[in-house]
Formats: C-alpha cells, structure tokens, sequence
C-alpha cells in the first residue's frame, strides 16, 4: 500500500468521527490539512488573510460535516470547500478596491514610501499575480498542492483537458513574465 493512500483512508475514518461531532476528529483534520491550505492561500496572493481563509475553511468543513460523502478523496472536497472560500475573499477584494479606487481619487496624491518599488520586484508570488484567477487556480492546484489534473477538474469544476490547457498556459505566461523582467 503506497504512503498516499493510507491518510485518505485516515482522513475519511477523521470524517466519519467529526460526522458524528467527535471534536478530537475534526482537531486532528485541522492539524492535518492546515499547512497545505494555508500555502493554498499565500500561493493564490492571500498572503496576510491566508490564516484566516484557511479557518474559514475549516469552518465550513465543520458546517458541512453531515452532507460529506466519501464519494472522491477529502482533500477533493476540503480544496472544493477552500476554492469557494476563495473566490468569496475576491469578491469581497474588488468590492473593497472599488471602494478605495474612489477614496484615491478623492483624496490628494500622497508619497507611497517607496513599497511600489518593493512591489515591482519580481518573486514567485508576484509572478502568480500577474495571472488571471483561472490560470493561478489551477497552477496552485497542481503545482504548489500536488493535485492530479483529475482532482483538480473536480475541484474546479472544468474538464481535465481544460485543467492541462491552463497549467500549460499559466507556465507559458509565467516564462513570459520572467523574460519580461530579464529585459
């Protein structure tokens, strides 16, 4: 039996136990999953809410306890729970950065003490940035979380030749950004 088969197994008997509100079951999930859902977050450029997202994943995951269906590994439905926590923390984002768009250009210019040019560095997170959410989804998925194509189609709710093309199109753009710098 190979080493990543055994905590699914792990995992679905944890369920089970927190199905039934065993709390001890559910704290040894959190512990479990807690790592990977956070480098989920940070990857997809939560980094300073990426704590927060993943408890309100966990928190969902608590909520949800009695529809959970053994029916795909957990982590497929743990990362489905985390994408819809993530796409409720964009939505939430734009509604602020039109917020804080309108208070800028209420407000006078003001000296930005030198983070843009912090900003402009390029690094792995900011590289992610500059993709668009579906590309960055699902690079995060395989690459950063280690999904299968297949997981990952369930997860987000596209097929799995439309979950390869975005892989391969997010590494093209990232090779793009990186020559974009190097020039």
């Amino acid at each position: 039996m190979s080493a990543g088969v055994q905590p699914e197994k792990d995992d679905f008997a944890l369920m089970a136990l927190v199905r039934a509100e065993r709390e001890e079951a559910f704290r040894a999930l959190v512990l479990r999953h807690q790592r990977p859902l956070l480098n989920y977050f940070v990857r997809l450029g939560a980094s300073s809410h990426g704590e927060d997202l993943a408890q309100e994943t966990f928190l969902r995951l608590w909520n949800y306890r009695k529809k959970y269906r053994p029916t795909a590994k957990f982590t497929t439905f743990l990362y489905t729970l985390a994408r819809h926590v993530w796409l409720d923390y964009v939505r939430r984002q734009v509604r602020f950065k039109l917020f804080a768009d309108r208070y800028r250009r209420e407000m006078p210019a003001a000296t930005d003490g030198g983070l843009g040019r912090l900003r402009r560095q390029l690094d792995v997170q900011a590289a992610l940035d500059r993709l668009s959410p579906k590309l960055r989804d699902v690079l995060v998925l395989a690459v950063h979380q280690g999904l299968s194509y297949d997981e990952i189609a369930a997860i987000v709710r596209i097929p799995v030749g439309t979950v390869k093309s975005r892989v391969f199109n997010a590494l093209a753009a990232l090779q793009e950004i990186y020559r974009e710098e190097k020039s």
